[in-house]
C-alpha cells in the first residue's frame, strides 16, 4: 500500500477529495490510515481510475456508485477487479471482459455487429475489425496498471518506478501521464538528454509535457528553445498560469518587455481567478 495526498489523487484520476471520500463511504475503496496519512492498495487505485474515467464521461455520481456496486458484486470469488474494466458507451456503462461487453444496467451484451441486406433476408455479420479495439483496450488497461504501480513506487524505489513507467509506455506509447512522470524522474536524476528525447517522442501534444520540456531546456541553458516549448504549452492550454509566468520571465530576460508584460498580466489574472 502507498500513501497519497488528495492533490495527487486528483491529478492522477481527476477525482476531488469529496469524490474519494464518497467512494470510501460506499465501500468501493478501503484506504488505511497510518501515521496520519491514508494508504491505498493497488485495487483501490484501479477502482479510482475506473471512477475517474466514468466521471470524465459525465456519468453522474449516483450511477457511478450503483455501477461500481454491480461491478464488484459480479466478480467471481477471489478475482481481481483488473480482470475486468468499465467503459462508457455514450450515456451507458458497460463492463469489458476479454472481447465481450455487457451493459451493467440491462445485463445485455453489447456486440460489435454489422447489419447487411442480402436477397432472401437480413444477415448479421460480425465486424472483422472487432478484435482491434479489444486489443487496444487491453493494451490501455495494461499501461494503466503499470502506471499505477510506477506511481506507487516513486518514493520508495525510483528505479523500479522508471521500469514500470517504461513498461506502461511499451504497452501504450500514447500514455501521456507515464511519459510525463518518467521524463520528470529522468530530469531530476540529471539525465537531461534522455528526458528531452522522451518528451520529444510523444505522439500527441500535452500542455504539461510541453511545459516540463521548457523547464528542462532552461536547465540546459537553451532559453530560445524553452520559449518555443512554453508557447506550445500555452497553445494547448491558454489557461496554463505557470507557462505564462515562465514566458514573462524569459521574455523580460530577452528584452521583449511588451510580451513579458502581456504574459505577466495573464498570469496574474489566472491566479486571481483561482483565489491565490
Amino acid at each position: 500500500m502507498h500513501a497519497y495526498k488528495a492533490k495527487d489523487l486528483e491529478r492522477l484520476f481527476g477525482l476531488p477529495a469529496s469524490a474519494v471520500r464518497s467512494l470510501a463511504r460506499a465501500g468501493h475503496i478501503a484506504p488505511v490510515k497510518r501515521s496520519g496519512r491514508l494508504h491505498y492498495s493497488f485495487q483501490d487505485l484501479l477502482m479510482m481510475r475506473t471512477a475517474g474515467a466514468l466521471r470524465a464521461a459525465n456519468i453522474s455520481a449516483h450511477r457511478i456508485n450503483r455501477t461500481l456496486r454491480t461491478f464488484r458484486a459480479t466478480l467471481p470469488p477471489g478475482a481481481a477487479s483488473s480482470a475486468r474494466s468499465l467503459t462508457a458507451l455514450g450515456d451507458q456503462i458497460a463492463v469489458r471482459e476479454g472481447k465481450l461487453l455487457w451493459e451493467t444496467e440491462s445485463g445485455q451484451y453489447a456486440l460489435a455487429l454489422d447489419i447487411g441486406a442480402a436477397p432472401g433476408g437480413i444477415h448479421v455479420i460480425e465486424r472483422p475489425a472487432a478484435a482491434a479495439p479489444a486489443a487496444a483496450a487491453a493494451a490501455a488497461d495494461a499501461a494503466d496498471e503499470h502506471y499505477a504501480r510506477a506511481f506507487a513506487l516513486e518514493e520508495t524505489d525510483p528505479q523500479g518506478a522508471e521500469r514500470a513507467y517504461e513498461a506502461s509506455l511499451k504497452a501504450d506509447p500514447s500514455h501521456a501521464d507515464a511519459r510525463i512522470n518518467l521524463g520528470r524522474l529522468l530530469h531530476t536524476s540529471g539525465r537531461l538528454q534522455e528526458a528531452e528525447q522522451l518528451y520529444r517522442s510523444a505522439q500527441q501534444g500535452e500542455p504539461l509535457l510541453a511545459f516540463n520540456l521548457g523547464v528542462l531546456l532552461e536547465d540546459l541553458n537553451r532559453e530560445a528553445d524553452a520559449l518555443l516549448a512554453y508557447r506550445e504549452a500555452l497553445a494547448l492550454d491558454p489557461q496554463f498560469a505557470d507557462a505564462h509566468f515562465n514566458m514573462a520571465r524569459l521574455c523580460e530576460k530577452a528584452g521583449d518587455t511588451k510580451s513579458s508584460l502581456r504574459h505577466l498580466l495573464a498570469y496574474r489574472r489566472l491566479m486571481d481567478r483561482q483565489g491565490t
